[in-house]
């Protein structure tokens, strides 16, 4: 047994270690000052895919530090009734919670900061932001130190000076400049409550939104937390007599919104939307925080093409002036477009178009927004699982050219043969564009002329699930889709414009799928930050499923609602859409080389709901095979150029032809409208059908919705498009092979 005198020799010695290693430190860190965190701060640069740069843009040009007379007494009492309310009493160190802290990360927890301002203050000097021991031992050196080398009115003025409001703001008079557009020294209580707010988190604070950061920062969501967390801070100034009652009904009585966003310099045009998407997809593939990243110093270099970038602007600006005149039409007013261009087999994002520019107020990303219907740009899903899983009436994968009932105004049936039902228990009726009589057709020629009542019988018959299941393996986040009912395989999902141009690049790439990306390397310091690999390319479907869905796409260009694709005068293969009342219109199409997506809608700047877009160009109604597609062939025109045309591999047979057994004869119509294509005789339609004119060109959603907040009418949309070639019957069964593309949100979740 060891003496009692080695025992406490030992005990001494070590509390002695513990001392000499606890003043070593001490002695050797220093205080930290605002002045230097300011110095330290640096700008992001942006580069193009060829390593030129696109823009330096940080938070080195929006920090200016202040003094403690210029910050407002509330703003001082906001942040300690809401931070640290014994700041004036505390040593500016919890032991507690630095224990709790060093606890977690021993085992591998979650990081936890300072809890005190003084801490806070010292962890805002420290750039690089390391959740380690080592760094958390320091801090507490730096926070003793700190507390008895700095007054507290010194700490308080470098904590505001130093701490991030959002907006790529640093300090209180950067926010106060970004958020009210005047000095701290102005402030109302009212409004440092609010500001005090965002030091909670502004990307779930800031009542403007940050749905590109993440999706649960919505703005209605974020304005909520905002109001909650506003008015908690007024209540505790209150509750510490740092407020007065009248002082406090005053402030109380209105919630201080803020100004909208304004452009950073050099934000302008598309290159907002660029950096707005590479800095969402860093944010999601490291560990760098927003905060972090603000902070500059990050050297990013992206998949962007400045040529295919202002080749897809040119497009859209130029179609925009032939088609669209606010000044003149009422109805003109907020259409707007997203657009996205994505490679496939590798999944490199090489343009997109996200608005009309941070300059003109529009700070939501069209390119990556979700909300919009995608309409029958989604058929190609359900034809595709058709032809992998089959249906529960067939023995294995269905053909194309398998026959269902066209007709409108169908009832569609359950597995079991009995009918789909609405909420009121009476049956649901399925809606076409037009009440043509179209008899049973073929799956392709359904898709050619985008027929409404085969797909959605079709969905049902497949099961809405295998649908889902494919349309995610193929690039569609689940996130973005809408309830499983019969109306899914009309499109009511809204997957932003990348993940639509990503999903159709599976196609396109003979059923090879690879997520999204913007960006190829992030450099910090000299050194490369890990996570930025290519994306793992995956078999999402049969390459022959595919394929063959390919083929049918090239056919909707060829002799359906895409002809006017066929001036890009080369293979390709796309699918048209419009949503329920116009509210939406879609072009998704592609070439080995490159899948598009282009998306055209109306708007209320107010609410952000969708406008009809009945009567916008003069048109009656806009659907995917006019404006979207006219955007799509001129910027495809100027993207492959020079390009060879590699056309699409021929596809094998698939799946067994399902019969049209029983399929009911049409009643003829006796007299037609005029139509713009050549009409079939009656004898040259198996089933007797006279010519008809053309459906109406519009394609809206149906079942239980398609109305502003669930697509569609009660009774069932259309979800179809114009037709081209009025045949009730199909006669063109071999057709040709090309494919569209289309999907939604570049990068939703981790970053698409």
């Amino acid at each position: 047994m060891p003496s009692w005198r080695l025992v406490s020799g030992l005990c001494i010695g070590f509390f002695g270690s513990l001392v000499a290693v606890a003043g070593i430190g001490y002695a050797m860190v220093g205080v930290p000052n605002e002045e230097n965190a300011a110095a330290l701060s640096q700008n992001n640069v942006y580069y193009w895919a060829n390593g030129k740069q696109m823009i330096a843009t940080g938070s080195g040009q929006n920090r200016q530090n202040v003094t403690i007379d210029r910050i407002p007494e509330a703003m001082q009492q906001a942040v300690i009734s809401a931070e640290n309310k014994s700041f004036y009493q505390d040593s500016g160190v919890d032991p507690m919670g630095i224990a709790r802290a060093l606890a977690n990360m021993a085992r591998g927890g979650d990081t936890q900061g300072g809890s005190t301002i003084t801490q806070q203050f010292v962890k805002n000097t420290y750039l690089s932001q390391d959740q380690t021991v080592t760094r958390k031992f320091k801090e507490m050196f730096i926070s003793i130190k700190v507390g008895t080398k700095l007054s507290k009115d010194e700490i308080l003025q470098g904590y505001l000076n130093t701490s991030y409001y959002g907006r790529g703001a640093y300090g209180i008079q950067a926010a106060a400049q970004t958020y009210y557009g005047k000095d701290a020294v102005d402030l109302e209580p009212s409004e440092c409550a609010f500001l005090a707010a965002l030091l909670k988190g502004p990307t779930y604070y800031d009542p403007a939104g940050n749905e590109s950061l993440d999706t649960t920062a919505s703005k209605d969501a974020n304005l909520k937390r905002s109001k909650d967390r506003w008015g908690w801070i007024l209540q505790q100034m209150h509750n510490d007599k740092k407020l007065s009652d009248a002082a406090y009904q005053k402030a109380i009585g209105k919630y201080p919104m803020p100004d909208d966003r304004k452009a950073a310099k050099g934000m302008s045009g598309q290159i907002g939307y660029l950096a707005d998407t590479a800095k969402k997809y860093v944010l999601n593939h490291s560990n760098i925080t927003e905060k972090q990243f603000d902070q500059g110093g990050y050297q990013i270099k992206t998949t962007f093409d400045k040529a295919k970038v202002e080749a897809l602007t040119k497009a859209v600006k130029k179609v925009e002036k032939e088609k669209l005149d606010p000044d003149k039409r009422e109805l003109d007013k907020h259409v707007q477009f997203g657009a996205a261009s994505v490679k496939p087999k590798d999944g490199a994002i090489v343009a997109l178009y996200g608005g009309a520019g941070y300059e003109n107020g529009h700070f939501n990303n069209n390119a990556d927004t979700s909300g919009v219907p995608v309409g029958s740009t989604w058929k190609p899903f359900v034809l595709a699982a058709a032809m992998e899983h089959g249906t529960y009436r067939s023995d294995g994968p269905l053909s194309p050219l398998s026959k269902y009932n066209g007709n409108d105004h169908l009832k569609i049936r359950n597995n079991d043969g009995s009918y789909v039902m609405k909420k009121d228990n009476t049956p649901f009726f399925q809606e076409n564009e037009s009440d043509r009589p179209w008899g049973y057709i073929s799956l392709r020629k359904a898709m050619e002329q985008s027929v409404n009542t085969p797909f959605v019988q079709l969905g049902m018959d497949v099961g809405m699930k295998n649908v889902a299941d494919l349309a995610e393996k193929a690039g569609i986040l689940d996130s973005s889709f809408a309830g499983l009912n019969a109306s899914f395989a009309l499109g009511t999902s809204t997957p932003s414009a990348i993940r639509m141009a990503d999903s159709y690049a599976t196609f396109a790439a003979a059923g090879k799928q690879a997520a999204p990306y913007s960006v190829t390397s992030v450099k910090s310091n000299g050194q490369e930050v890990p996570g930025f690999e290519k994306p793992r390319i995956t078999q999402a479907m049969p390459e022959n499923v595919a394929n063959n869905v390919t083929n049918v796409l090239e056919n909707v260009i060829q002799n359906g609602t895409g002809k006017k694709a066929l001036s890009l005068g080369r293979t390709a293969a796309g699918k048209t859409g419009t949503t329920d009342e116009n509210k939406s219109a879609w072009f998704v199409g592609y070439t080995q080389q490159l899948s598009t997506s282009v998306a055209m809608f109306r708007e209320d700047p107010k609410s952000a709901k969708l406008l009809s877009m009945n009567g916008t160009a003069g048109e009656a109604s806009i659907h995917g095979g006019d404006v979207p597609t006219l955007v799509w062939t001129e910027y495809m025109k100027a993207a492959l150029k020079g390009e060879t045309d590699l056309g699409f591999p021929n596809p094998e047979k698939i799946g067994d032809i399902q019969d049209a057994v029983g399929a009911p004869t049409p009643t003829p119509t006796p007299s037609v409208e005029p139509s713009e294509t050549a009409t079939e005789s009656p004898s040259a339609t198996p089933s007797g059908t006279p010519s008809l004119p053309s459906p109406s060109p519009t394609d809206t959603c149906g079942f239980f919705g398609c109305d502003e907040e669930d697509g569609g009418t009660e009774n069932g949309g259309t979800g179809g498009e114009p037709s081209t070639s009025p045949s009730p019957t199909d006669t063109s069964e071999n057709g040709g092979n090309s494919r569209g593309n289309g999907n939604g949100g570049i990068f939703g979740g981790p970053t698409g």
